[in-house]
């Protein structure tokens, strides 16, 4: 039994920033007895010498039997920085994904918060005593000899609009010190004179000019009849899946649920699977909803992300100083809404919701459908391309669904034309990687002076290099995989590790001259359409092209002016981009979307060329999508060139049950990593052979992923395939077990296990 402490002697369990599944207790100094609450941070002795920040989550007057307990050293916050309801969503993570509580609060909390401190600036400002137009004239009258100090005064007046209805109470000393007038000594001489003061002010480092607010647009028909429907399904439904078609106008909806939701005095999460990708939805909620929108990304720098935390944080005690909408990427799940009343998960299909690096291993958007659980608010998921697991919960009534299925205005689909490369090279047709086809439209659509999109998935010049006496390919030192051909850097580079070699001009076994690059990257289709078209503007968008953090939104402008005729690129141009002057957009390779080994391929697939298809054509231009392959009659094809998502849904259901796949059951992929090949597999052999002699459910490998040695890892990887009407509970103790039981076993050390609970 715990021994009753008197109520004068109370203690805290807290959370500690490290890999540990356990919360740890100290003692409460006397003095701060009643200041020492949830969600506030103290700093805590752990081990002989470590000093951590630790985060409260729980107050109590139990001691814990049988060991010394140290002291708190100090209480970091005045404040909580975490509300009761924040905690447990916390709790839902750690257990869900089977993530320490420590990491799940290393990935929540701005790592800048310790450290944080305002941003401050000098401003200047007039003597309090100094109120009338009549004074003011005295002291330019007093300082007629002193030149250089009325010169500098009567500069200052300006600027300020001294006794005037705009009058400014400050101005930076940086905008006067700006001047010719200006001289530090001149205004020191002002200060002493009692003339003017200089102050020391905190600003903000974020962006606080948003763009000129516009009035809200008024709703289609469609739009309006889904926007109502919503809003009705609200009532029974904790979330609903809004499905509209590429073009319907799924942002204005979201944008009147937003309003609605503000005047209601609540606050608005808008998910977005990548920040930078996104610059259009920004402007558009700041035209909307002015300055009561922030944003929230890991791009940030530490400082701003903390800025943001609090004006979040702040929201009940100073609403007009606070954010009641926020943007953000996946991280701003774990901000500290206080009043929340709607999370919006656009996209919802996209894997960038998905944390795959670092532990916590979650997905956005199922964290947000259970976000709105513990809050008690309604979610709204929105694709024109569902995830296959949102459309099952839909179609099982788990979700409630709303459809837009017609373009906004006078916008038609555009039309689908399948080209086969099989065909053109035989026939000797094509223009470097173009078709006939792709090539053709084009050069229509330069004519009109009207824009083109063209999608490859692969960046890079070539994919390898292959000799051709011998069939060397360079391989990367520390992962196993051929090195990519950058022809702009002149090197070859791993896409893993970062590993980089200068382009070799022989082979590296045999010493033949004969080396060629296989397979064309977006910087390849960059240099070939200069070739091919050499009058155009022509551009590239990719990892490569886009690592400052300035060059995506010149991109944007850019074609946005009409000052890039061709752009080409990745993954990254099928998302957020919405411009009335792309009428053409060509997918060069459709063949490797759908033949990449995994058993989401034909879904993935289908999304990224309705995605990227849904580019083409906006306002009143009818576009012109052209789908290169050698394999144009294949299903998912022909699903895209039908729209049919429904189809392609129906036709790989009964096949994803038959072998156990999503959304049928869950998969949890378990990963041993070791230095050593061999304690790797021994230790995996293990695992796998211990889970199947305890687990009620299906335990497959270990095998070697595609990528079997990254940055010198060896991995071997274990899954588990669960039903999803039971033994949840089950496999999060049996895992964990595993697990550790794993780790500890004799001749693994050095070991590292990584569970991804619901992989992608």
């Amino acid at each position: 039994m715990h021994k009753l402490i008197p109520m004068n002697e109370l203690f805290a369990d807290v959370i500690l920033p490290l890999p540990l599944h356990d919360t740890y207790t100290y003692r409460i100094p006397a003095e701060w007895e009643g200041s020492v609450l949830p969600g506030k941070r103290v700093l805590v002795s752990f081990g002989r010498t470590k000093i951590y920040s630790a985060l409260v989550i729980a107050v109590h007057s139990v001691a814990p039997k049988g060991m010394e307990i140290k002291e708190i050293v100090r209480l970091l916050d005045e404040e909580p920085l975490l509300s009761p309801v924040n905690l447990e969503l916390w709790r839902w993570i750690s257990r869900y994904y089977l993530s320490p509580m420590g990491d799940v609060m290393r990935s929540a909390l701005p790592s800048g918060l310790e450290r944080y401190k305002p941003r401050m600036i000098p401003v200047i400002t007039l003597h309090p005593e100094l109120t009338s137009t009549e004074q003011w004239d005295g002291v330019l009258t007093g300082l007629t000899k002193a030149r250089k100090q009325k010169a500098l005064l009567v500069h200052i007046g300006k600027l300020m609009f001294v006794f005037t209805s705009g009058q400014k109470s400050e101005i930076p000393k940086k905008i006067v010190a700006q001047s010719e007038y200006f001289s530090e000594a001149a205004l020191k001489q002002l200060v002493q004179k009692n003339i003017i003061r200089i102050q020391s002010r905190q600003v903000s480092r974020l962006d606080s000019i948003p763009p000129e607010r516009v009035p809200l647009s008024l709703l289609s028909d469609s739009q309006q009849e889904a926007f109502l429907e919503i809003r009705n399904q609200f009532r029974n439904k904790q979330t609903v899946l809004l499905y509209g078609v590429t073009a319907s106008g799924k942002t204005e909806v979201y944008i009147r649920l937003i309003e609605e939701t503000l005047r209601q005095h609540k606050q608005v999460l808008y998910l977005v699977p990548e920040i930078s990708l996104t610059p259009q939805i920004v402007i558009r909620l700041q035209q909307a909803f002015g300055n009561r929108v922030g944003v929230y990304h890991s791009k940030m720098d530490d400082a701003q992300r903390v800025e943001v935390w609090n004006k979040v944080l702040s929201f009940s005690s100073n609403p007009d100083d606070s954010y009641q909408i926020i943007l953000g990427a996946r991280s701003s799940l774990f901000l500290p809404f206080v009043r929340p009343g709607l999370i919006i998960v656009d996209e919802e299909h996209e894997n960038s919701y998905k944390q795959s690096d670092s532990s916590p291993r979650y997905h956005a958007r199922d964290m947000a459908v259970v976000a709105g659980m513990i809050y008690n608010v309604p979610v709204l998921l929105g694709s024109a391309t569902p995830s296959f697991e949102s459309w099952h919960n839909a179609k099982t009534g788990k979700y409630g669904l709303v459809t837009l299925s017609s373009r906004y205005g006078a916008a038609t689909m555009p039309e689908i034309v399948i080209a086969d490369t099989a065909r053109a090279w035989k026939r000797k047709q094509m223009h470097a990687m173009l078709t006939p086809e792709l090539y053709g439209k084009i050069g229509e659509a330069l004519e009109r002076r009207e824009q083109v999109i063209l999608f490859q998935n692969r960046r890079g010049y070539s994919p390898f290099i292959e000799c051709m006496n011998c069939g060397w390919v360079p391989k990367c030192v520390n992962c196993d995989v051929s090195l990519t051909l950058h022809r702009k850097s002149d090197r070859m580079n791993c896409h893993y590790c970062g590993y980089g070699i200068p382009i070799p001009r022989t082979c590296g076994k045999c010493g033949a001259p004969d080396i060629k690059g296989r397979g064309f990257g977006t910087e390849k289709v960059e240099e070939e359409l200069s070739l091919l078209f050499p009058g155009a503007r022509i551009a590239r968008m990719d990892l490569d092209s886009t690592r400052s953090r300035t060059a995506f939104d010149k991109i944007i402008s850019q074609l946005e002016h009409h000052k890039i005729d061709i752009l080409a690129g990745t993954q990254m141009v099928t998302k957020g981009l919405d411009f009335g002057n792309v009428s053409v957009v060509g997918i060069l390779n459709a063949d490797h979307l759908i033949n990449y080994p995994d058993f989401r391929a034909y879904e993935r697939a289908f999304q990224l060329m309705t995605q990227v298809s849904g580019r083409s054509g906006r306002k009143e231009k009818k576009g012109c999508v052209v789908i290169q392959t050698s394999h144009p009659e294949h299903p998912v094809i022909q699903y895209v060139k039908g729209n049919d998502f429904e189809a392609v849904f129906n036709a790989l259901m009964p096949e994803r049950k038959l072998f156990q796949y999503p959304p049928w059951y869950r998969l949890v992929k378990i990963a041993v990593r070791h230095r050593d090949q061999a304690r790797a597999a021994e230790a995996s052999g293990w695992l796998a052979d211990h889970l199947r002699s305890k687990a009620p459910y299906t335990v497959l490998g270990p095998e070697s992923p595609l990528v079997s040695r990254v940055q010198q890892w060896y991995i071997r990887e274990v899954w588990l395939k669960i039903a999803r009407d039971g033994h949840a509970g089950d496999m999060q103790r049996m895992v964990t077990e595993a697990v550790e039981m794993t780790k500890k076993r004799a001749g693994n050390s050095g070991i590292v296990i990584q569970i991804d609970v619901d992989a992608v």
